[in-house]
C-alpha cells in the first residue's frame, strides 16, 4: 500500500478527491488531506508519503516549496501538481523540481487522476522490486556471514572449551578479547514474541531486520559491542572494554542498550528487555556467564517490560503454594465476570498477577495456573452458549507456551478475562443467534489485528454477503461498525489503564495508520486519544 498526501486549499477538491477515488481498492492510503502547504509539509516529516498531489497557489507555503522540500526529503516520491495555472512558466517550474504530472483543475476528472496514480504505482513496483532484489543478494551474504558467527558462539557454548587460547585468538577476529579487553555479556529478548513473528511472517524475515537495525546501530555506540542472534527471539550483545578505575562500564553499556531499545521501537515496532552479566576476563569465564544467560528462563519470566536487568532472579515459590491459591482466585475473577464491568475484570486479574510476581512462582506452573483459571472459565461460558466449545484447550495451550514473561502472560489473560466478558454481555442482551455470538467472541479475542467480514463469515462457513444482513439485522449495525466500536472501546480502557502511548495502542489494535486510528477514535469517542487520556 503506497501512501498519498493531498494539499489544496480549495476544500471541494479535497472532498471530491477523497471521496470519490476508491484508494483501497486501487493500492493507496489516503495518509492526509491538507489545506495548506506548511501543515502538509509537517506530517510529511512524520511520515513521508511515497506520492504527493498538490495545488500550486496555496497560504502559508505554496505547493511548488512543498514539493520541493518532500523531493529532497524522498527523492523517488512522485508529483501531481493541481493548479488552476495554465501559464507555461508554472508549468517549467514544475518540470524543474521533476514533477510526473501537472493537471488543470478546470477540466479535473477524478478518473484522469486515477490513470495517474496507476501509472505511479506500476513506476513505484517497479523500483521496489529491483530494490528488493538488491537487498536480496546483499541478505545472502549477510546471511552467511551471520550464520557463521552464530555457529561460532554457540559451539562455544554448547561444546567443551578445549582450547581457550585458540578460541581467544579467532574472537579476535570478531573484535573481543584484544590486548587487555575484557567482555561483558548481555542476552536480550524480543517482548510479545508471538505478535511480533505474526507480524513479520517469518522467523527469517524477523531475524534479518533484527539484525540489520542492531549491526548498524552498534557501529555508531561506544563502548564497542558484537551482536549475536542466539535464535529469533533472543540476542547476544558482547560488550568488549578495558577496565579502569574511571571506566563504569555498567553505566555505559545500560546506556546503550536504553538506546537500543527506542531504536527497535522507532524502526521495527518492537520492544525489547535485556539482562545483564558479569564481566569476563577471560575465554572460560566468559562460557560460564553466556551459558546462565541463555539457560535463564526462570530470570527472564520475571523480567518486566522493557526492563534492563541485572542480578539474581525472585526466590523461587513452591507450585505447592501457587494452587493452594487456586479457589480464591477463580472465585473472585468469576465474581468480577459476572458483574460484566471490564474495569473490575482487569483490576482483579492485575491483582492476582501482582500476587504471582511477588510469589516468584516456577514459570510452567505459573502457566498451568492461568491456563486452569481460563479454561473453567470457558466451560461456564459454554453453558450460556457464549463460548463454542470447538474453541480447544490445545489453541490456549499454544498460545500460553509461546509465553515466556510474566507481564506478558498477565496482558493474555488480562485480554481472554475482557473478551469473555465482553462476548456474555452481548451475548445476553442482543442476538440469540449462535452465529452472531461466535462473531462476537471472536472480534473480542482477535483485537489486535485486522478482522475482516470475510473471515469471520468464512470461519462460520456463511457467504458473507448473508452474514453482512442477517449481522445487521440481528443487532442493528453492521460488522464493520460493530468491529470498529470495540477497538474504541478496548482503546479507551489501554489509554485509562496503562502507559502505552498513542502510537503503541493503534499498533496494539491492529491499525497501520496512525492517523486513521487518532480520526476514527475521534470519531468515536469525540475527542483525540491525547484529549481523552488528558
Amino acid at each position: 500500500m503506497y501512501k498519498v498526501l493531498l494539499a489544496d486549499d480549495d476544500y471541494p477538491v479535497l472532498e471530491l478527491l477523497a471521496e470519490a477515488i476508491d484508494w483501497e481498492g486501487l493500492g493507496f492510503v489516503l495518509s492526509g488531506t491538507y489545506e495548506n502547504g506548511a501543515i502538509a509539509w509537517e506530517h510529511a516529516q512524520r511520515e513521508m508519503p511515497d506520492i504527493l498531489i498538490t495545488d500550486i497557489g496555496m497560504p502559508k507555503m505554496d505547493g511548488l516549496e512543498l514539493s520541493s522540500r518532500v523531493k529532497e526529503a524522498r527523492p523517488s516520491v512522485r508529483i501531481a501538481i493541481l493548479s488552476c495555472h495554465s501559464e507555461f512558466q508554472y508549468a517549467q517550474q514544475a518540470m524543474r523540481l521533476n514533477v510526473q504530472e501537472y493537471l488543470l483543475k478546470d477540466a479535473l476528472d477524478p478518473g484522469e487522476l486515477v490513470k495517474v496514480l496507476l501509472k505511479f504505482k506500476e513506476g513505484l513496483d517497479a523500483e521496489r522490486q529491483t530494490d528488493w532484489e538488491q537487498t536480496r543478494m546483499r541478505h545472502l551474504v549477510n546471511e552467511t556471514k551471520e550464520l557463521r558467527k552464530e555457529k561460532f558462539f554457540r559451539g562455544f557454548i554448547q561444546q567443551p572449551l578445549l582450547s581457550a587460547d585458540q578460541w581467544a585468538q579467532e574472537a579476535i577476529a570478531y573484535g573481543l578479547f584484544g590486548a587487555g579487553e575484557h567482555c561483558l555479556p548481555v542476552i536480550g529478548y524480543i517482548e510479545n514474541y508471538a505478535r511480533v513473528r505474526a507480524r513479520f511472517s517469518s522467523e527469517q524475515t524477523l531475524r534479518f531486520a533484527v539484525d540489520n537495525v542492531m549491526d548498524e546501530l552498534l557501529a555508531e555506540l561506544t563502548p564497542f559491542a558484537l551482536h549475536v542472534g542466539y535464535d529469533a527471539r533472543r540476542s547476544m550483545l558482547l560488550f568488549a572494554f578495558k577496565p579502569g578505575i574511571k571506566t563504569n562500564i555498567y553505566d555505559q553499556v545500560k546506556s546503550c542498550l536504553g538506546q537500543i531499545q527506542s531504536a527497535m521501537r522507532r524502526v521495527l515496532k518492537i520492544g525489547m528487555a535485556f539482562i545483564v552479566g558479569e564481566p569476563a576476563d577471560a575465554p572460560k569465564r566468559l562460557k560460564h556467564e553466556l551459558g546462565g544467560l541463555v539457560g535463564g528462563t526462570y530470570r527472564r519470566f520475571y523480567l518486566q517490560e522493557g526492563e534492563i536487568a541485572r542480578g539474581p532472579a525472585p526466590v523461587s515459590g513452591s507450585p505447592d503454594d501457587l494452587f493452594a491459591l487456586y479457589d480464591r482466585a477463580g472465585a473472585e475473577i468469576r465474581e468480577a465476570l459476572m458483574g460484566k464491568e471490564r474495569p473490575d475484570v482487569a483490576r482483579i486479574a492485575g491483582k492476582w498477577m501482582g500476587i504471582v510476581w511477588r510469589g516468584g512462582y516456577p514459570a510452567e506452573s505459573v502457566k498451568d495456573w492461568i491456563l486452569k483459571l481460563v479454561l473453567d472459565l470457558k466451560l461456564k461460558l459454554h453453558a450460556l452458549l457464549v463460548v463454542r466449545s470447538d474453541d480447544s484447550a490445545d489453541m490456549l495451550h499454544k498460545e500460553i507456551a509461546d509465553i515466556d514473561s510474566l507481564w506478558e502472560l498477565g496482558r493474555w489473560l488480562e485480554e481472554h478475562l475482557l473478551s469473555f466478558t465482553a462476548a456474555r454481555g452481548e451475548g445476553a442482551s442482543g442476538s440469540k443467534r449462535l452465529e452472531v455470538a461466535e462473531a462476537y467472541r471472536y472480534v473480542s479475542s482477535n483485537l489486535g489485528r485486522r478482522i475482516s467480514l470475510e473471515e469471520v463469515a468464512e470461519l462460520l462457513h456463511l457467504n458473507a454477503s448473508y452474514f453482512s444482513r442477517f449481522f445487521k439485522k440481528e443487532t442493528g449495525a453492521t460488522f464493520i461498525e460493530y468491529v470498529t466500536k470495540q477497538k474504541m472501546e478496548r482503546a479507551k480502557e489501554l489509554l485509562d489503564q496503562t502507559g502505552h502511548s498513542v502510537g503503541e495502542i493503534c499498533e496494539l489494535l491492529g491499525y497501520d495508520n496512525q492517523s486513521y486510528f487518532i480520526k476514527t477514535f475521534k470519531a468515536h469517542a469525540g475527542v483525540t486519544p491525547a484529549e481523552y487520556r488528558g
